[in-house]
């Protein structure tokens, strides 16, 4: 037998749910695929000028580790502004390599080895794996859809040990597009003082809401002091590509945070962080309007998967809907490799997201409308066939 030199945490990783479906789409033609969570917006002009204007005017060097200063001046204005809650540029602010990279410095400042993480999930698919990369360990409490996917309470205090760290929530969320009510945040925001607990708070959703108001964790009475706030440019201002971030914390947090940072990464790219820049100080029309297609999309990918016969309820945020496809006597595996194979729609099985994600699937709306209609057409033709 061949030796492994992978460590015990890395061999145990399992494969991207995700990854799965999207290799398989590639090699097939005329895929419509509700797969990626990513804008099919183009950055805005304006990012787009900032950044060749940073490369043109030689800005190619090593930033501040934290950051440039301009970039960290606006985020705390914009934060404040949103949320009514302030922080400091110079020592609560980190820009970093998108929100992936903050969830993880974050979980790596924090956790000591077999603590304990509460995810209320279905949940972004690398939750688990970055907690675990960080030495802890993911503790999954289910949100489930008669309760529009809004954690409970009382279900996620009994999940609480002795070796209980942190809790970490999505919200707008990933892959459901629930939008957390502000009396849930708070009610776990009480659990969180109870118990003493961290609370990472990934918030990279927040401007993509329709009919809501976004509540922002660490804005609630008490909760600054000990939440992680996690953010980006990826989704609101669809910069994917661009790979910026930043993480907010108490400067008591933010030292450890930050020195992580400091060793994996050094810096964010500094193109991008002026392309961020300018972004925040320029690009809210570009946003209003992509919120405003969005959510164009959304009614029309509820009313017609509900119309098909596969119950889904209504998200308020992000740019997914989350069918229940059970009821037509398939998993969410077979259902998506089925619907792949033979109508070339991509999505994802609900199961990449946790357990509570079983029996449904993850459908991407950010995708161009006429796309989403020929898709829902497709998958009505396949149900059909069942």
């Amino acid at each position: 037998m061949e030796k492994s030199y992978l460590s015990d945490r890395v061999a145990s990783l399992k494969p991207s749910g995700i990854r799965k479906f999207f290799e398989i789409a590639s090699t097939m033609k005329e895929v419509i695929s509700l797969g990626i969570g990513e804008p099919d917006f183009d950055s805005p002009p304006a990012i787009i000028e900032a950044g060749i204007r940073s490369l043109r005017e030689h800005r190619t060097h090593y930033t501040s580790n934290r950051g440039i200063m301009p970039l960290r001046q606006a985020l705390s204005r914009h934060i404040e502004n949103l949320y009514g809650i302030s922080y400091s540029p110079e020592d609560e602010i980190v820009a970093t390599v998108g929100g992936s990279e903050a969830l993880v410095i974050a979980c790596t400042a924090i956790l000591n080895p077999a603590d304990e993480v509460i995810i209320p999930t279905p949940c972004f698919v690398s939750y688990q794996g970055v907690i675990a990369l960080a030495g802890g360990i993911s503790v999954e409490v289910p949100c489930k859809m008669e309760n529009n996917f809004m954690p409970d309470p009382e279900e996620l205090e009994k999940a609480i040990s002795n070796k209980t760290k942190a809790i970490l929530l999505n919200f707008p969320n990933n892959p459901t597009g629930a939008v957390a009510d502000k009396e849930t945040l708070i009610a776990i925001g009480k659990i969180a003082e109870k118990y003493d607990l961290v609370v990472i708070s990934d918030e990279i959703y927040d401007r993509l809401v329709y009919g809501v108001e976004h509540v922002c964790f660490a804005a609630l009475p008490g909760m600054r002091d000990r939440t992680i706030l996690v953010g980006g440019f990826s989704k609101d201002y669809a910069m994917t590509g661009w790979r910026i971030g930043f993480v907010c914390a108490p400067t008591s947090i933010m030292q450890g945070v930050a020195r992580v940072h400091q060793y994996i990464i050094m810096t964010a790219p500094t193109m991008a962080q002026y392309g961020a820049l300018e972004g925040l100080l320029s690009c809210e029309d570009d946003v209003q309007k992509m919120i405003i297609e969005y959510d164009r999309r959304r009614k029309i990918i509820v009313e017609g998967l509900n119309y098909i016969g596969l119950p889904t309820f209504e998200p308020h945020g992000a740019f997914y809907a989350f069918p229940k496809v059970s009821v037509t006597g398939l998993n969410d595996e077979e259902f998506s490799e089925r619907l792949l194979q033979e109508k070339h729609v991509a999505v994802v099985p609900g199961s990449a997201f946790g357990s509570a994600g079983k029996g449904f699937v993850r459908c991407s709306y950010a995708t161009a409308f006429d796309q989403i209609e020929e898709a829902l057409d497709r998958i009505d033709q396949f149900v059909k066939s069942l």
